[in-house]
């Protein structure tokens, strides 16, 4: 009877293993229907993930997008800026002359005439120092190269000669061209006319890119610019001085390749005036008899050659000044104007006491 109490009646072990392999039958269903949704679920996230990454492509060529057309628009107003920039410099023109010439041929005397011409017949123009030797002046100074640099300190403190003192002062003028002198001309450019008075070594506008790269940068700065070269009215009573300053002023047209007006100066001083037209208006044969009479014959070819070149192709032709004579600086000065087309935009007027000057210019 004890043994039969311990034991586990049968009917109640066959229900113990049947709920068994129903539980082993309900897991395996709960896998298969976890799978299931599983493969169910998974379709739809990646589903979600591919429309999210779309979404995020989307985004980034957006901006992309948007980049570019604010680079595109970036463009177009720099252009509109620079376009902007060149109608203002065109509204704000300048003039000027850049007046050169041996020593002593009277450029600053010519720049003081033409200023006080100037202010007499109501026309404002502004006189510029480019001689850093020069030491007392008849027209108010506009600029001074002096305040930029001394030849008296570049001589004493790197000793050197007046004339290499002068090359290095030019040469450190062309190193200020976006320093001292933008910022000095910042105050002369709405319609001002500049006279530029210039030492009188001949290699500074012969040879040496000082001077030429100086006016570029005037013409960059929007100055309609034109070169006045004198020479001295003396050169016209010997014919091989004559000679000698045209190739003087040929060099100088050549270099700065900028209109050129050559003036004859001191008419006034000039006693004999009776071949004045000979020179002005020169015969090629009888320049080459004169240049003959004073060459030996080897430099026969070399004459010819120069004449043909002075009288026969017109390279070089000179106006004479008389700076006594205000008719003589007008009508030098409309030649001038003419150059560099100063007051083509301004109304004509015609007033009583207007010169005349006739065919042959003003009477010397």
């Amino acid at each position: 009877m004890k043994q039969k109490r311990n034991e586990i009646p049968r009917q109640h072990k066959n229900r113990a293993i049947e709920t068994q392999i129903q539980r082993g039958m309900n897991t395996m269903k709960a896998a298969q229907n976890l799978a299931t949704t599983r493969n169910a679920i998974e379709p739809h996230q990646q589903q979600v993930l591919r429309a999210k990454k779309n979404e995020d492509a989307s985004k980034v060529l957006k901006c992309v997008y948007c980049f570019f057309l604010l680079l595109n628009l970036s463009l177009y107003l720099l252009k509109f800026k620079s376009l902007c920039g060149e109608v203002c410099l065109l509204a704000t023109m300048g003039y000027a002359q850049l007046v050169i010439g041996p020593a002593g041929s009277g450029k600053s005397t010519y720049c003081s005439s033409l200023y006080e011409h100037c202010e007499t017949i109501g026309r404002t123009m502004h006189v510029v120092n480019l001689d850093p030797a020069a030491e007392i002046f008849n027209y108010p100074v506009a600029m001074d190269i002096r305040e930029l640099v001394s030849l008296e300190d570049v001589m004493e403190e790197l000793k050197l000669g007046p004339n290499g003192g002068l090359m290095y002062c030019m040469e450190y003028l062309e190193d200020s061209l976006h320093d001292w002198v933008d910022e000095e001309l910042e105050n002369y450019r709405d319609d001002d006319y500049l006279i530029f008075d210039c030492p009188g070594q001949i290699e500074l506008f012969t040879h040496v890119p000082v001077l030429k790269n100086f006016v570029e940068h005037l013409k960059q700065k929007n100055f309609n610019v034109c070169v006045v070269y004198l020479l001295d009215s003396q050169f016209i009573t010997d014919v091989t001085k004559f000679i000698s300053g045209c190739m003087s002023s040929l060099a100088a047209m050549i270099q700065l390749e900028l209109p050129h007006v050559n003036i004859l100066s001191k008419m006034d001083l000039l006693q004999d005036k009776s071949n004045i037209d000979d020179y002005l208006n020169p015969e090629p044969r009888t320049l080459l008899a004169e240049l003959n009479e004073r060459m030996g014959p080897q430099y026969a070819k070399l004459n010819k050659a120069l004449i043909e070149m002075v009288g026969e192709y017109g390279m070089v032709n000179f106006i004479p000044i008389n700076l006594r004579k205000e008719k003589s600086i007008q009508y030098v000065l409309s030649q001038i104007d003419v150059c560099i087309q100063f007051g083509e935009d301004a109304d004509v007027k015609i007033r009583d006491d207007d010169e005349d000057f006739g065919d042959d210019g003003p009477d010397l």
